[in-house]
């Protein structure tokens, strides 16, 4: 039996259970008073403003009519794409949308709750994939008087809901007998997310009293602001409780991660495990600051393998859209004047608005990528509202807004999912490539976006905190105890090191800054204020660093280590709160010394994982990362492997001048009459200085760095014996396979990924091929022409735990994309500048690497914070034949 056939079925099953979730205030009342009262707000205003909420196109027949473009309408190609997805795709979604659920000690039966579920015609696709699985897993059986999975359907009108569940359960009852329950949730958005908020899914017994829970509760002005404007919109929740987004507890009792990583209340245990289902591109009816609202409100507890199946059109071009919202046939007219019908009816009189008067305007706004829905007054004319002296007057062309489709394209989804701190778990497309379905989880921690225009000057508070997440997850999570006392390689320190390292560098430059002691204990900048990094050729030649014990029984204790950077972490709080306060004022010195701190945390968390990845895999060696879901390799390199190349493998650029550098001058930081404006400095490190124009000649460059599949022919061809195999390669068992922090993956999975490898091999490539690595200023000339970064898509901040394949070069947005996530070597050898004048806060930063040995990388790899990899200017640098870093390459042509 088809899906299709849903609605002709007689019902052979009792009468569906639907849980009422209605918010019983002024807003939702009975008579409809507060949704009148919203209609005459919109069209009282002046002309050009003039609006009607959305909502009102869903009454009963506004849902068989929307039913009717989905099904019937070839031209509303979204229902069609979104459908094609999940008829090929539904088991994989399923499953991973399951990978996690049962990693609680106490494991609780999952529940699906799909927001506006309309017909349930693509939802049967989810639902017998979810009864395959139940049949297939191997999780704990279920009680036997219950279901091993719940799904709810929540939408507005109850007697749509009846229908539709019970044409389901007569449809495919049998199939799901047993193995997924189906219920009914009657209310908006909010009443069914504040039932999850407080805990109404826990148990089968909540749920059934959750009308007389509700009704009594008090008023919500997120319902009311969203029936303003949408069919059914909820902003951020303010409710806390056991789903709440809470962030880890950075105490010293966190020395192993807790089962539950991102929640502090034992929330797992008592709250089952939720997947929102939210498809038929519905977050367009959102403008985009409400969507990020939205999604940040919905209850999915960090860490925690919650997630959400979110579907979105693409900004698709204006003549497919408008035709999507148009049908020949015009059942999409008819859906929208039906609204107008809705609005006389609310407001008092069904025949308020005469149709002979009005016309459907649709139109997509392109620079926008927005679809814009209208009422055209046809004359000059006068409404009068029933049971009332006001007059609405229109003129006549005159427009009321009624409806928004917000169209994504993948510079619009990836600030969106960052923004509602949500990440891709998976990402599946219909064949035209016009429609994205996307699994997203809330992770342990996100990184926010950057805010414009001068993000590069002082950090927040809560930048450090993000930070500080980032540093437990992985110290916490992924670093066992057993391998605390060992080193990743003989040039580097042992694991301690590095716990200790971060604190005490921040307790040292505050303790300068200040004029105050250290935090206790004193001693501990001894040991941690410097690492080594030793010469590769030569390890016993190295810059001055820390004198550390040599037996593992003189460290100190990590309880001691942990205990150390709590206080430290507390100190850089209070001076937040004194800048706050007014008791220490903000001077460029400060500024400076918070911007260097944070900057120097984000180096080092990327420092340590590109050692922890050398034992990720082996017998008690590196964890995988805990609060984020791991990557299904096998679906991804499906995804992976089906993205074009470019049309031509490289692009010309130049001649062209570049600025490199920039002016901030360390001595104004000492120079009190210097006024401190936040909104026109930049700071950096001392080697980035001063600012200087160097002028480009034209050279050609790849759009693409060199992957893992062409160096691997290249290895075992034309390289063979003159490079080596790289660090971020392992053989195992006659196979070449690529390291991850999840362990070593075939080859095949990761052949589209940039080779992290030396430069000088990447060079010996590039020299074989005909060309060159590119300088420092060529490669600049392109990123600022061609790269993403984090407020697009690109791959950094720990979006991805691993690279993936770059996408610069492509037909879209003139080439514009991202280089997969890795810094990438010039051949640039890292020296001072003209004008170089030595930092006073960190004399050492620069002056002892210039040794010819280093060359200078740029951009960023999928684990460097932004606040790094958005800071045009940044310099890094590497010694030539350092295998280790996350550092690509690409080929340069002269011309």
């Amino acid at each position: 039996m088809s899906p299709s056939s849903l609605h002709s079925m007689p019902s052979i099953h009792n009468k569906p259970q639907i849980i009422d979730v209605r918010i019983a205030d002024e807003a939702h009342g009975s008579h409809g008073y507060g949704i009148r009262e919203q209609i005459l707000d919109g069209l009282r205003k002046p002309p050009g403003s003039k609006s009607i909420p959305t909502m009102l196109l869903y009454d009963e027949r506004g849902l068989r009519l929307y039913d009717a473009i989905a099904t019937d309408c070839k031209e509303y190609y979204l229902f069609a794409s979104e459908e094609e997805i999940l008829k090929s795709n539904s088991d994989a979604i399923v499953q991973l949308m399951h990978a996690r659920d049962g990693e609680a000690s106490e494991v609780a039966n999952p529940v699906i709750l799909e927001l506006g579920a309309g017909s349930l015609r693509k939802t049967t696709h989810i639902l017998l994939a979810l009864s395959r699985l139940a049949s297939s897993s191997d999780q704990t059986t279920a009680k036997n008087d219950e279901k091993r999975i719940t799904y709810y359907a929540l939408d507005l009108e109850k007697r749509e809901l009846e229908r539709t569940l019970t044409g389901l359960m007569s449809t495919y009852g049998n199939d799901l007998e047993g193995k997924v329950e189906v219920k009914g949730m009657w209310g908006t958005y909010d009443g069914g997310l504040k039932l999850v908020y407080e805990g109404g899914l826990s148990s089968r017994a909540e749920c059934e009293v959750a009308h007389d829970y509700l009704s009594h509760g008090a008023d919500s002005s997120c319902d009311r602001q969203a029936r303003k404007s949408h069919r059914d919109v909820s902003p951020r929740l303010a409710y806390s409780n056991s789903r709440s987004s809470h962030s880890r507890s950075t105490g010293a009792t966190s020395l192993a991660p807790p089962s539950s990583p991102g929640t502090d209340d034992g929330s797992k245990l008592s709250s089952p495990p939720l997947h929102l289902l939210f498809l038929g591109s519905s977050l367009g009816n959102f403008d985009r600051e409400s969507a990020v609202s939205f999604l940040r409100s919905l209850p999915l507890r960090p860490g925690s393998g919650d997630t959400l199946l979110l579907g979105l059109d693409h900004d698709n071009g204006k003549l497919k859209v408008e035709e999507a919202y148009n049908d020949a046939k015009g059942v999409s007219k008819n859906f929208a004047m039906n609204g107008l019908r809705v609005a006389g009816k609310t407001v008092g009189n069904e025949i308020l608005f005469d149709s002979g008067k009005w016309e459907y305007v649709n139109r997509y706004n392109e620079a926008e990528r927005c679809r814009e829905a209208y009422y055209k007054s046809t004359c000059d004319q006068k409404l009068q509202v029933p049971e009332s002296a006001d007059i609405i007057s229109f003129l006549a062309g005159e427009l009321v807004k009624f409806s928004i489709s917000q169209k994504y394209s993948d510079k619009d989804a990836y600030p969106l999912f960052t923004s509602a701190e949500l990440r891709p778990i998976m990402r599946w497309t219909d064949a035209p490539g016009q429609y994205s379905l996307w699994l997203l989880e809330r992770p342990t921690f996100t990184f926010p976006l950057l805010k414009s225009p001068k993000p590069f000057c002082v950090p927040t508070l809560e930048d450090f905190r993000t930070m500080w997440k980032a540093w437990d997850t992985i110290t916490f999570g992924m670093i066992p105890r057993s391998m605390l006392f060992t080193k990743p390689t003989d040039l580097r320190h042992i694991y301690l090191f590095y716990l200790g390292h971060i604190p005490a560098f921040l307790d040292i430059h505050l303790t300068r800054l200040l004029g105050e002691a250290h935090s206790e204990r004193e001693s501990f900048k001894n040991y941690f204020e410097r690492e080594i990094d030793a010469h590769i050729d030569n390890p016993s030649t190295c810059h001055p660093h820390s004198e550390v014990p040599d037996d593992a029984g003189e460290w100190p204790t990590l309880e001691s280590i942990i205990n150390f950077r709590e206080r430290v972490r507390a100190r850089l709080a209070r001076l937040y709160g004194d800048i706050a306060s007014g008791k220490r004022q903000l001077t460029r010195k400060v500024a400076r010394v918070l911007l260097m701190t944070l900057e120097h945390e984000g180096f080092h968390v990327e420092t340590l994982l590109y050692m922890l990845m050398q034992g990720a895999g082996a017998p008690g060696g590196t964890l995988p990362p805990p609060g984020f879901t791991a990557p299904p390799w096998d679906i991804l390199a499906e995804r992976w492997n089906s993205i074009p190349p470019p049309v031509e493998p490289t692009v010309t650029l130049g001649p062209a001048d570049v600025i490199l550098g920039h002016g901030d001058p360390e001595a104004l930081d000492d120079n009190l009459e210097v006024r401190f404006q936040d909104d026109n400095v930049e700071f950096g490190w001392d080697n980035e200085h001063p600012a200087r124009k160097v002028l480009v000649e034209t050279f050609r460059i790849e759009w693409r760095p060199v992957t893992n599949g062409d160096f691997y022919e290249f290895f075992k061809g034309d390289g063979k014996e003159k490079v080596k195999l790289p660090a971020s390669w392992i053989e195992i068992n006659g196979e070449t396979r690529v390291r991850t922090l999840y362990g070593p993956i075939p080859m095949k999975f990761a052949q589209h990924w940039p080779v992290l490898t030396s430069y000088d091999d990447i060079s010996k490539y590039a020299g074989v091929k005909g060309g060159r690595l590119p300088t420092e200023a060529e490669l600049l000339l392109f990123s600022d022409r061609f790269e993403s970064g984090y407020e697009g898509d690109g791959n950094v901040g720990f979006r991805n735990w691993h690279p993936v394949p770059v996408t610069t070069g492509g037909e879209k947005d003139t080439g514009k994309g991202h280089n997969g996530g890795v810094w990438e070597w010039t051949s640039t050898v890292f020296d001072i500048n003209d004008g170089f004048i030595p930092s006073k806060l960190y004399p050492g930063c620069s002056g002892e690497c210039v040794d010819e040995k280093r060359r200078v990388i740029a951009g960023g790899s999928y684990a460097t914070i932004p606040h790094l990899s958005g800071r045009r200017m940044l310099r890094n640098y590497y010694q030539h034949n350092y295998p280790y870093p996350w550092v690509a390459g690409r080929v340069a042509y002269d011309l």
